[in-house]
């Protein structure tokens, strides 16, 4: 698709100009699909590459017969009859066919009042054109019409380096592309799966497969994806053990292990095994569609800065005509009106041209964009992106966003005469029919030590108390404080007070009863993740202060927060009353993040001057958070802010370099410096214009550089390494 529409655009100038006027006229209101953003830029790129060389072609003739360049460099050319119109013909034509274009891109910023870089162009070429032809009447003035013409090559020169540089910055929407294979092997034969092994090799040459176009999935078909191919589409792993690299999706290199009743996402790429997957979301439904719409809509909007930028260029434009007018005035009164007073005004009129301040910001955000989906961080506002480098506070969501949301067992306590392994093999056989969480959490934690679980029997599920089977003759009990209540048991004192210990620490206690005689107790607790502890300190150390909000009770709270260092808990918290504490915090003049998981906590990510949902890699469209991160790893938080106050520091240098050298060009333009024989040709003037483009374009590609390795922020002394922009 991509590529006709450059072919078409190729042979069609015009239909591209015409293009390009409304790129000017929004350079950032991107619409439509964004598949076609690439080539609509390649498109620019194209023809003002290929406008550019061939006015540089026949620009050679103009600079060979200029008697100025020749009086210069020391050269002569041989004269012949009508070699005197040489500089004149051949000028129209660079003019008509290079120039031509800006003047038509200067027309919807005079319609809308609007005038800016385009409309600076177009009055230095056609002030430059209409008097160098003008001085060909009138023979008593000198024409600079090499100076016209390369005036137009360098500016197609710094357009075709614009539209370059644009484009490959915003190539992030064309790699998510093509991530998605074109093709898929439905399986359409399940007659043999009963014989099909899990591995999936010998089984694959067994069953019957259809190649089909990847668009022609639907939900609840079953795919074969063979090693080292992409996943086609979202889906549920049926059969099949592999290792498949999300890297593009999530920013982390190591590969994720998957088995049967795993999700895997389309668009990454299957390791060595072979996997079955049921299809579950097809087309616009996918993941990789849904991050796609979310980096569009990102590239597509404008931050704070770029607003500002907009103005200053409208700006400059109002400085660049009143200095032009200046000049003419002061020149005309110093040395009368010739061709040095239009050779002034033109050279003024070229230098203030606001061409790099209209490259400064969009660049950055799209590069921006580019690196943070690059390293699962899904930016749909840029303004809140923009924001959180000034962040004051972060509140966290307690559960599955600082822990695990998961029960698992923290700590454990046995009488003399049996050790953990046994009495952890004991509850685990005793809890293997229940699907209680607490019941899960003990068979996870047997199944994770290695412990042997031995067979039970007569199960029986004790409602309100706990659950009981007979082990090798034994009766077994696993309950809570109710169960030695209901079997009216006293505890000893040792597991005793490891049960004041927990309750203290908001710990859930759960003992292991033998034969009406109390064996073990187990502490369960939602379960801590390791990143929890070291984003706490990152935030510490980048000055912000850490809350966590929870609905659980006073003491888990402060158990929690207390072994993360967390500043201020908020405990007790329906979901409804979490955007009001977000609230108390802003009218304590704080800048609030707020991080949930994008379903029950909408109201506070609302709320917040800065939602983000953190692990919704497989729900991108949470439309309640301004910044969504694919990976649940809280750590991504700092990596955020990290991110924000370096895109933040490019658009600013940017911005001073792109406005703050007019301060400079422009009165050396107008040839203040003219008393100690220092001044600047229009073509010179050009020049320098155009190298302060390409000095922004290079430093907004240094953004690329950012470390966004988990090692690289506070707190993080090894982690796997980020992905880069390209």
């Amino acid at each position: 698709m991509e590529q006709s529409l450059v072919e078409e655009k190729a042979t069609d100038a015009d239909e591209a100009e015409r293009t390009i006027e409304d790129e000017h006229e929004h350079r950032m209101d991107h619409e439509g699909d964004g598949h076609d953003h690439g080539g609509m830029h390649e498109g620019h790129e194209a023809m003002f590459r290929r406008r550019f060389f061939i006015s540089t072609l026949l620009s050679i003739p103009v600079l060979l017969y200029s008697e100025m360049l020749q009086e210069w460099l020391g050269f002569s050319v041989p004269a012949f009859p009508g070699s005197e119109w040489i500089n004149p013909v051949f000028a129209v034509i660079v003019f008509g066919y290079g120039g031509v274009p800006f003047l038509r891109m200067a027309v919807p910023e005079l319609r809308n009042r609007s005038p800016g870089m385009m409309t600076l162009i177009s009055m230095a070429i056609s002030v430059a054109f209409v008097y160098s032809l003008a001085s060909v009447v009138l023979p008593t003035q000198s024409a600079f019409f090499w100076e016209l013409v390369t005036l137009i090559d360098i500016m197609l020169l710094g357009h075709w380096i614009e539209m370059r540089s644009v484009r490959r910055a915003q190539s992030a929407l064309d790699e998510l592309a093509q991530l998605m294979p074109d093709t898929a092997e439905r399986i359409t034969d399940d007659a043999d799966s009963a014989e099909r092994g899990s591995a999936g090799h010998s089984g694959a040459a067994a069953e019957k497969t259809e190649e089909v176009p990847v668009g022609d999935l639907s939900e609840g078909d079953l795919v074969l994806v063979r090693p080292g191919t992409s996943v086609p589409a979202d889906g549920v792993v049926e059969e099949g053990d592999s290792d498949v690299n999300e890297s593009m999706i999530t920013g982390e290199s190591m590969p994720v292990s998957k088995e049967p009743g795993d999700e895997v996402i389309g668009g990454t790429i299957n390791g060595d095994g072979s996997l079955r997957v049921r299809i579950e979301a097809t087309g616009e439904e996918t993941t990789l569609a849904g991050i796609m719409r979310l980096v569009e809509e990102a590239q597509g909007s404008k931050s704070q800065t770029q607003v500002l930028a907009d103005r200053a260029a409208g700006w400059l434009f109002y400085v660049a005509v009143a200095a032009a007018a200046v000049t003419a005035v002061g020149w005309t009164v110093a040395v009368s009106f010739d061709a040095a007073v239009i050779e002034r005004v033109v050279t003024v009129l070229v230098i203030a041209c606001p061409h790099a301040l209209g490259l400064a910001i969009p660049l950055v955000v799209a590069i921006n964009t580019s690196l943070a989906a690059r390293n699962g961080m899904l930016v749909r506002d840029r303004i809140a992106m923009e924001e959180a480098r000034n962040l004051d506070a972060i509140i966290f969501d307690k559960t599955g966003t600082l822990t695990e949301g998961e029960h698992g067992v923290v700590g454990t306590e046995t009488v003399s005469s049996i050790d953990e392994e046994e009495a952890l093999a004991l509850a685990a056989a005793v809890e293997g029919d229940s699907e209680h969480m607490i019941a899960r959490a003990i068979r996870e934690a047997a199944a994770e030590r290695g412990v042997s679980v031995p067979e039970s029997e007569d199960f029986e599920a004790m409602k309100g108390r706990g659950v009981r089977a007979r082990i090798t003759g034994d009766e077994v009990y696993v309950g809570g404080p109710n169960l030695l209540t209901h079997l009216d048991i006293d505890v000893r004192s040792d597991l005793q007070r490891f049960a004041d210990e927990a309750g203290e620490n908001g710990q859930t206690v759960v003992y292991v009863v033998r034969n009406e005689e109390p064996i073990a107790a187990f502490a369960m607790a939602d379960v801590i993740r390791d990143e929890s502890y070291r984003v706490v300190e990152a935030l510490h150390e980048l000055d912000i202060e850490v809350a966590m909000l929870t609905g659980d009770s006073r003491d888990v709270a402060d158990a929690v927060a207390n072994e993360l260092g967390i500043d201020t808990v908020f405990a007790e918290v329906l979901p409804e009353d979490k955007d009001e504490k977000v609230q108390e915090l802003q009218n304590q003049g704080k800048f609030v993040a707020m991080v949930g998981d994008g379903v029950n906590d909408a109201p506070a990510l609302t709320r917040a001057n800065v939602g983000i949902a953190i692990g919704s890699g497989t729900d991108v469209a949470v439309q309640s958070a301004d910044v969504i991160l694919v990976q649940n790893n809280p750590m991504d938080v700092a990596r955020l802010v990290k991110l924000s106050k370096a895109s933040y520091r490019k658009m600013q240098e940017n911005i001073v370099w792109a406005a703050g050298y007019n301060v400079f060009a422009i009165p050396l333009a107008a040839g203040v410096l003219a008393p100690i024989g220092i001044l600047l040709s229009p073509a010179v003037g050009a020049l320098l214009m155009s190298l302060s483009t390409v000095i922004v374009a290079i430093n907004a590609q240094l953004l690329r550089r950012v470390d966004l390795s988990l090692s690289s922020v506070p707190g993080m002394p090894t982690a796997p390494d980020a992905q880069p922009a390209d």
